[in-house]
């Protein structure tokens, strides 16, 4: 019985490989529907309806509709406190500015404690040049919690509005009673003595953040390389473009630095005002956020830094990284859609537009746009292992064997780092019935990551199946199931193993496993009952046969199912032959 589970497990696990607290309730639980808000009702009369239809919204994180109907509802009963802060939350999150300020002040005046109110308000002061306003608010949020990253940093930059630079640069170079605030005002501190042309003390500030990290962060790679070419450093850049391209390889970030630096050209000119600089320590909190996982208040902060400096490239990249990791397909694509070709983040950003559309079942769309990527540049594989991948997700092997094949051909010499590309199209390789070739790239991937449990499964799965190398075959699952102990896939492939080599009391206590880890699976539960009745265990084998099928599995295996269920297993036929019952 040849079924492709194996395909079905790999899928999950090789994507990342190949391409590159605001509110008390949640603002994101279920997944939204692609279409979601296209045709959606207008906001009705009532309270009730309105604040049931905006709930009802943002649980399906329609957020744009959500913040339509609470704020219908807001007007019916404008001195809610709850409602309030809700549709405050929700505004801003949006957003939606004008309408995020104006309750940030009635909500506010309710004497509800919300910094997020007071850090809106403020921004708002600086995006209207209220600098000495922006500065008094902020000076009086409470030092914990956000407020005190966020506090000093912009208190900083309102001050540079003020015209008190040397005010700015020591509250920046302050030591700080929290040291996970120091590299954000050192950052800063760089930002303001560069505006202010004293390059020496920028670099000293710049290299100071640099070696707080674990690695370079692109960012400031980003700021110190420009200030170096702008200086004339150019050994400098080089030297620190080089040394990220190191530890981050393949990634296309720093093109138009170095095509710049080929071409013997300065950056231009930068001019960086107030808003600019208070953008980019949005920026900085937000990524931070974001990495931590509180998604909701980095969303905020992002809108903020786009309301202070709308064309900010590596603040859409993150916020549109946000909304598609929640779903929000059409914002997200909104985002990266909107950056400009000529900026560094827009490879990564096109690249991330094919995805989108491929998930926004704009699969056609996704394969003419990775193409015309493709041929922009002829030398770069990253395009057309993007193809590849979005065609081998909808079982459409011959094409992507062909986008892999295109983008080996772009690959000067194999690397580590390419072992899941030898994953991927040897997955497409088996699925197309071209085992020989298939087989060589996963032994090739091995050989570059020869402990890699997914790749090491598939192997030996595959070989299991064709009644070959079976003992080696069975210590590579092992292997794998060592090193992933709750993967239900591996589990099963193990079980599966013992099964296909008439170990079937080894099989059942390996599958049981499996269907507790991967219970609503139909091939890992059909599995079972076939290692039922091997054991005599005829009702639970009609059982887990009956549960696979009420699993929805696909239409070949709904036949086998039946067939099972029907008139059992014939005689062992298929199973290898027996070895010792040895677990």
């Amino acid at each position: 019985m040849k079924e492709y589970s194996i395909f079905r497990k790999s899928i999950l696990v090789i994507a990342g490989g190949i391409s590159a607290g605001v509110a008390a309730g949640a603002l994101m639980i279920a997944p939204l529907p692609a279409e979601a808000g296209k045709d959606r009702m207008e906001p009705g009369r009532t309270l009730s309806g309105n604040y049931l239809a905006g709930r009802h919204a943002q649980a399906r994180k329609d957020l744009s509709a959500a913040a339509d109907f609470l704020g219908a509802a807001l007007k019916k009963a404008p001195e809610t406190p709850a409602l309030l802060r809700r549709t405050f939350i929700l505004m801003a999150v949006e957003g939606r500015m004008k309408e995020a300020t104006e309750l940030a002040r009635r909500l506010l005046k309710t004497k509800l404690n919300s910094p997020v109110a007071h850090l809106i308000l403020a921004v708002n002061d600086i995006k209207q040049g209220r600098f000495a306003a922006a500065n008094k608010r902020l000076k009086n949020l409470p030092e914990n919690g956000l407020a005190k990253f966020v506090g000093p940093v912009l208190r900083g930059w309102s001050l540079v509005g003020e015209k008190k630079m040397d005010a700015a640069l020591k509250l920046l170079t302050a030591e700080p009673q929290d040291k996970a605030v120091k590299p954000l005002l050192a950052m800063h501190a760089a930002l303001i003595n560069e505006m202010l042309g004293r390059h020496d003390e920028a670099e000293k500030h710049f290299l100071a953040v640099s070696q707080g990290q674990n690695g370079l962060s692109l960012r400031v790679v980003q700021l110190l390389g420009s200030l170096y070419e702008r200086t004339g450093q150019t050994e400098k850049a080089r030297l620190l473009y080089d040394r990220y391209l190191k530890e981050q390889p393949g990634s296309r970030l720093l093109d138009v630095a170095l095509a710049r630096l080929k071409a013997g050209a300065k950056p231009p000119l930068k001019v960086f005002s107030v808003a600019d600089g208070a953008a980019e320590a949005l920026f900085g909190i937000a990524s931070s956020l974001r990495q931590q996982n509180a998604q909701e208040t980095a969303l905020v902060l992002g809108k903020l830094a786009l309301y202070l400096k709308p064309r900010f490239p590596v603040m859409q990249i993150l916020l549109g990284d946000i909304l598609e990791a929640n779903d929000r397909l059409e914002p997200s694509l909104e985002l990266y859609s909107a950056i400009d070709r000529r900026s560094a983040f827009s490879w990564s950003a096109r690249l991330r537009i094919a995805s989108i559309l491929d998930r926004l079942e704009r699969t056609d769309e996704a394969v003419k746009h990775l193409n015309r990527m493709a041929a922009d540049h002829p030398e770069d594989p990253g395009p057309l292992i993007s193809l590849g991948d979005i065609q081998r997700s909808h079982d459409r092997f011959a094409e992507s064997i062909d986008a892999y094949d295109r983008a080996f051909k772009r690959i000067q010499t194999l690397e580590s780092r390419h072992w899941s590309l030898l994953y991927a199209r040897g997955i497409s390789l088996e699925r197309a019935k071209q085992w020989s070739r298939a087989e060589a790239d996963f032994l090739n991937a091995l050989d570059f990551k020869p402990k890699q449990p997914y790749v090491l499964n598939y192997l030996g799965y595959s070989w299991i199946e064709k009644g070959t190398h079976i003992a080696r075959a069975l210590e590579m699952i092992r292997t794998a199931a060592n090193l992933r102990p709750n993967d239900g896939y591996i589990i099963d492939s193990l079980g599966w193993g013992h099964y296909k080599l008439g170990n079937f009391d080894n099989a059942v206590r390996q599958l049981e496993r499996a269907v507790e880890l991967r219970p609503q699976d139909p091939i890992i539960n059909g599995h079972l009952g076939d290692a039922y009745w091997r054991v005599g265990r005829r009702r639970e084998a009609d059982f887990q046969w009956r549960r696979a099928l009420s699993l929805d599995p696909e239409d070949e295996l709904t036949a086998k199912l039946r067939l099972k269920l029907k008139q059992g297993l014939a005689e062992d036929t298929e199973t290898a032959k027996k070895t010792p019952d040895d677990g």
